[in-house]
């Protein structure tokens, strides 16, 4: 099976995908669908293997006392499954979980509502919890350390703190940027964990297993294809190999082969190293139009038509995690790899770029 033998224009529909497939982060119809492939128990979750058995022990500890867990902090880049252990931790406690967001707390208002519907053994999971306002912070760090809260009432010279008792629950806050988190939140957690990116060996797993799900014929070769594509990243991967099985539907026999794989994964300008069409738009401004830098991001995304932030937030950090970019003093900077993944040679002074001026536009000032 070759290429050549499909339509290379992509429909409506598939073009809608192209801006997304790669990033981690998921909107409210992909929560829907990742629900039904997420697992249920600490047995069930493939990769994280340290975290998991340090979790298991804070569980299992805290079950033989009856009493519930620690509060636990989960941080790593999105993608990797904080929700789901989030869900676990309450699954094998057997207790309720309520879900919230750090931007949905804007005032200490706010949490104080939400604590006080809590019930003894409840677990509360806030993501992105280093966004929420310095109040409900304040607020919260009483709430985990003493079991209470004080609500204020009335204003000015008249108002009084009226104390109002939490029964024990488990807080477990998720955050892509532990370094936001100040000292005194940070602190107040029993158990931290970090999760990793995940090796192409687990993704496989990972995609076998939700391919089993969703009821998708795939060969070994075709689900190893997808997870060697998927940047490290379980959401990514289950994102993939949706779309590579609308492919094999509509365009193939219905089963994920190799082929398969690679011909709707090209069609969807996802390369071998997981690329996408952004990633290879900034790596090839970087060498072909700005001799591999320094060069301001701000320079980047208006040379590649994007905004700003798209390119820092999602981008930049896989483009610096797997070697094709350096962030210097000066500027970006392409390295070695970024010119032989293009086929092209570098120029002498490609590698010592960091050491010359970076071509700035006003709004660089600040990289």
């Amino acid at each position: 099976m070759h290429p050549d033998s499909y339509d290379d224009e992509l429909t409506e529909a598939e073009e809608s995908h192209l801006r997304s497939l790669t990033t981690a982060e998921a909107d409210g119809d992909e929560r829907a669908i990742e629900a039904a492939l997420r697992p249920r128990s600490l047995d069930e979750v493939i990769g994280q293997s340290r975290v998991r058995a340090q979790l298991g022990l804070v569980l299992e500890a805290a079950r033989q006392r009856g009493r519930a867990p620690d509060h636990v902090l989960l941080s790593g880049p999105p993608g990797l499954g904080k929700t789901t252990l989030a869900m676990i931790i309450a699954g094998e406690m057997s207790t309720p979980l309520r879900l919230t967001s750090g931007p949905a707390i804007t005032h200490a208002g706010d949490l104080a509502a939400i604590l006080s519907g809590m019930n003894e053994g409840d677990v509360l999971f806030v993501d992105e919890i280093h966004r929420m306002s310095r109040p409900a912070e304040e607020m919260l760090y009483m709430a985990m350390e003493d079991f209470r809260v004080d609500v204020v009432i009335g204003k000015g010279p008249g108002a009084t703190a009226i104390p109002l008792e939490i029964p024990p629950f488990t807080l477990v806050g998720a955050t892509t940027r532990a370094g936001l988190l100040p000292g005194p939140l940070r602190d107040r957690f029993g158990f931290t964990a970090h999760l990793e990116f995940y090796e192409p060996h687990e993704l496989d797993l990972i995609v076998h297993r939700s391919a089993g799900l969703l009821g998708v014929e795939l060969t070994p070769d075709g689900s190893s294809e997808i997870a060697s594509r998927s940047r490290g990243t379980p959401r990514i991967a289950n994102r993939l190999l949706r779309r590579v099985r609308d492919f094999a539907q509509v365009r193939a026999d219905g089963v994920v082969t190799l082929d398969v794989a690679r011909d709707a994964l090209e069609l969807y300008e996802v390369d071998e190293l997981g690329l996408d069409r952004l990633d290879r738009a900034v790596v090839d401004a970087l060498c072909r139009r700005f001799g591999g830098g320094p060069v301001g991001v701000s320079t980047l995304a208006v040379a590649v038509g994007e905004e700003r932030e798209t390119v820092e937030e999602v981008a930049e950090p896989f483009l610096v995690r797997n070697g094709f970019l350096a962030r210097t003093p000066r500027g970006r900077v392409a390295t070695a790899a970024a010119w032989q993944h293009l086929g092209l040679t570098a120029p002498s002074h490609a590698f010592g770029a960091a050491d010359q001026e970076p071509t700035l536009f006003e709004d660089d000032l600040d990289d």
